[in-house]
Order: structure tokens, then C-alpha cells, then sequence
């Protein structure tokens, strides 16, 4: 899928919010990433299978 050298970390990796971004939208909040992994700006995640992260942020 990812055709970045050197490719972009896997939506199962543990650093997957590394992969390029592919749309941001910061008016609605969230960003595609190359791997399929959608940010949002809470820090929440939603993978390619449909599983949901929960915001992991540390608080100001």
C-alpha cells in the first residue's frame, strides 16, 4: 500500500502515527494517515479494521 521509501509503519505497528500524512482536515479535526490509520485531535484513533484507540494525550 505505502510507497514511501523507507515505507511508512504499519496501522498494527507501535509507532504508526509516524506514517505520512495522505488529507488533513484540522477544521474537522482529524488526519489520514499513508497507513489508513485516521488521527483525531484528541489523540484518539480509528485503525483500518475499525478499531478504536481511545485519546492517549497527556493533559497540559
Amino acid at each position: 500500500m505505502c510507497q514511501h521509501k523507507p515505507l511508512c509503519p504499519s496501522a498494527e505497528a507501535p509507532d504508526r502515527e509516524a506514517a505520512q500524512v495522505v488529507a488533513r482536515h484540522p477544521e474537522q479535526g482529524w488526519t489520514l494517515l499513508c497507513n489508513g490509520v485516521v488521527l483525531f485531535e484528541d489523540s484518539g484513533e480509528l485503525l483500518p479494521d475499525g478499531q478504536v484507540i481511545a485519546p492517549h494525550r497527556n493533559a497540559a
